[in-house]
């Protein structure tokens, strides 16, 4: 993308108001989730958390985004295609809405991109990325749609470039990218979709980002703790942790293992409890060789930087278990 085409179309930002943008919601906020559920096994956890919390938000949408892992990725979740992911992700929202007995959001739920963006530019259409366009018609700066996006980002990044008008209109809380201090940004919803991450981070939308390595990946379980915390409380919380099960059998050769329910913390930012620690930065540049480029004169994005897991567990727990 040339720095002139991008500037076109998105103009500079007011830096002042930007940083009041990025100030934590107070009250219900009205939401979007962007998930690759079927990818891995925090996103059920996520969207089930986000549906258990209706005191504290309305659900707006669900979207389904892509993700591609070729046989040689060594993930244990595989699609042939980032469309063959997508999909399967589509179908496994309607699974857990099934299980928390919610299939009145059915017609909430929307397939996404079949592709990633590309360094053109050119968004990719998808019926994610309009209605994400359409709903957020209702809002505005004062009083922003936030859109929790726990995979890649190109349903959120192509509603951006549909109608850059958005950017004005939406609060983005993405889960993506490694702490700033890591030798990379290689995330897998980075690596897979990074010029849609270049488009987030550097169009001036405001932008809440919880990085994988060094930050979320403390938000880790083991076996003994899913087993006291979740095991028979009821159906949704036996898939939950049975799924789990499935994928660390696949994954991990240790006796001894924990595991990260990395996008659980997304969609706990928007909550009141006292979950992390957050501060303003420059936005990062997320580069080609998944590195990150700094500038200080950059305009400002919210970087969490420490997961409280104690509060934030009794929080998901009381939720998921009811």
């Amino acid at each position: 993308m040339s720095a002139g085409k991008f500037g076109e179309i998105f103009p500079s930002v007011n830096y002042a108001q930007l940083v009041m943008r990025l100030r934590k919601p107070e009250g219900i906020v009205d939401v979007v989730l962007d998930t690759d559920t079927y990818n891995e096994i925090d996103d059920q956890f996520a969207l089930a958390y986000l549906i258990r919390s209706e005191k504290e938000c309305r659900i707006r949408a669900i979207t389904a985004a892509p993700f591609y892992s070729d046989p040689l990725s060594g993930r244990v979740r595989r699609s042939s295609s980032p469309s063959d992911g997508m999909e399967r992700s589509y179908n496994e929202i309607l699974k857990v809405l099934e299980l928390l007995d919610r299939n009145d959001l059915r017609s909430i739920v929307y397939r996404g991109s079949r592709s990633y963006l590309t360094a053109s530019m050119e968004p990719v259409e998808s019926e994610a990325a309009l209605k994400i366009v359409e709903i957020s018609k209702a809002y505005s700066t004062d009083n922003p749609l936030y859109v929790v996006a726990i995979g890649a980002i190109t349903n959120v990044a192509s509603a951006l470039l549909i109608d850059p008008t958005l950017r004005d209109r939406i609060m983005i809380v993405w889960l993506g990218g490694h702490a700033h201090h890591w030798a990379n940004c290689a995330d897998f919803n980075m690596i897979q979709d990074i010029d849609s991450a270049r488009v987030v981070f550097g169009c001036g939308v405001p932008l809440v980002q919880l990085p994988c390595l060094g930050v979320v990946s403390e938000f880790r379980f083991c076996r003994a703790e899913f087993e006291q915390l979740f095991r028979d409380k009821n159906e949704l919380c036996n898939y939950l942790i049975d799924n789990t099960y499935e994928f660390i059998e696949k994954d991990v050769h240790f006796e001894h293992w924990s595991k990260p329910l990395w996008d659980v913390t997304a969609v706990a930012w928007l909550f009141k409890g006292d979950f992390m620690l957050d501060r303003i930065v420059p936005s990062p540049i997320p580069q080609h060789d998944y590195s990150y480029s700094f500038d200080p004169n950059r305009h400002p994005i919210l970087y969490v930087y420490y997961i409280k897991k104690d509060p934030l567990v009794a929080d998901l727990v009381a939720k998921l278990t009811t």
